[in-house]
């Protein structure tokens, strides 16, 4: 992720590195800006959505 905001890797060479689509990428970097690390966390983003879900 800081690879790619640094422009060290183009969001196409980090999402063929590890085989993410753009979606997910995208996905996971609002999850860290709103979330921090934690927020990448399997059990972490289910408890997110949830809250999301009801709100």
């Amino acid at each position: 992720m800081a690879a790619v905001r640094g422009g060290l890797l183009s969001l196409d060479e980090a999402c063929s590195r590890y085989t993410l689509t753009v979606e997910e990428f995208l996905s996971w970097q609002t999850s860290i800006d709103q979330h921090g690390l934690a927020g990448l966390r399997t059990t972490q983003l289910q408890e997110y959505r949830k809250k999301q879900e009801y709100h």
